[in-house]
């Protein structure tokens, strides 16, 4: 493990974190500011995120900044190239678009799957094309996209969710291979079911949880996620994140696309039947 100084050396002064407010993101944030990097946190929630970042810079005493908009917006990626333009970044973290909806692609209005599509591959597409290319001229810094076991195989009630974040796992394996021998560490990280808050809501608005506040039956603890993720920033390009996520990804491996496909819509039905 590099010391905090090498690691705000490689990955600092600034790392960016999208989605930011709480769970993944904000806890990312933390563990940075924890070694030394200043953080930019994003997300949607002024206040929210103004207390997050006092709570960062009391406890660590690095520099923060609150950019408080949309991702899904189309101006999002512009909007915060705009607000960082004169900090060094040399991170980016984008862990925002969970989906809260859980419900079949024809329940919902297109605008719902384009805000998805918006906000889980344009915008960090159009991020990492402005970010990437100072890290390689420095010859340092880092990147990390999140996941989810949702886009290894499709399956109801996910269809835009699911398609989006197949296109961030291979996105960020792409990258990688263009990237790592810049100096520029690439990483997708992998989720698996984490005890975020996004999933409690969802959960207990299904029935699923006595409370939002309850631990949702076999979710990874966020802290968990996010140090496995930071250790491994060196090793991309794909980490699947927990024991659990790895043995289904393996598992998941071993069957045809078909197989897969009926795997996840059995799952999917099974938990609908759950709420």
């Amino acid at each position: 493990m590099t010391s905090t100084t090498e690691f705000a050396r490689k990955y600092g002064p600034w790392a960016l974190v999208a989605g930011a407010s709480d769970g993944v993101g904000a806890t990312f944030a933390e563990s940075l500011a924890a070694r030394g990097v200043d953080v930019v946190l994003i997300a949607r929630r002024a206040e929210v995120l103004n207390d997050v970042a006092s709570g960062i810079a009391e406890r660590h005493g690095v520099g923060t900044r609150v950019l408080a908009l949309d991702l899904a917006q189309p101006q999002a990626a512009a909007q915060i190239l705009e607000g960082v333009a004169d900090l060094e970044i040399g991170m980016l973290v984008y862990c925002a678009g969970a989906d809260p909806n859980f419900a079949p692609f024809l329940s919902n209005s297109i605008e719902t799957a384009e805000s998805m599509v918006q906000r889980n591959c344009v915008v960090p597409m159009q991020l990492c094309h402005q970010l990437a290319q100072p890290m390689v001229a420095r010859g340092r810094g880092g990147i990390v996209i999140f996941g989810s076991g949702a886009g290894l195989a499709g399956g109801p009630n996910m269809v835009a969710y699911g398609a989006s974040k197949a296109f961030d796992m291979v996105f960020a394996e792409s990258l990688w291979a263009e990237l790592h021998g810049e100096g520029v560490d690439v990483l997708g990280v992998i989720l698996g079911k984490t005890n975020t808050p996004a999933l409690r809501r969802l959960e207990h608005s299904r029935g699923q949880l006595s409370s939002e506040d309850a631990v949702p039956e076999g979710a990874a603890a966020v802290e968990d996620v996010v140090a496995e993720a930071i250790e491994n920033l060196g090793n991309g390009p794909t980490l699947m994140a927990g024991e659990q996520m790895r043995a289904a990804a393996g598992f998941l491996g071993s069957l045809s696309r078909n197989e897969a496909v009926a795997l996840i819509s059995a799952a999917s039905a099974g938990a609908m039947g759950a709420s």
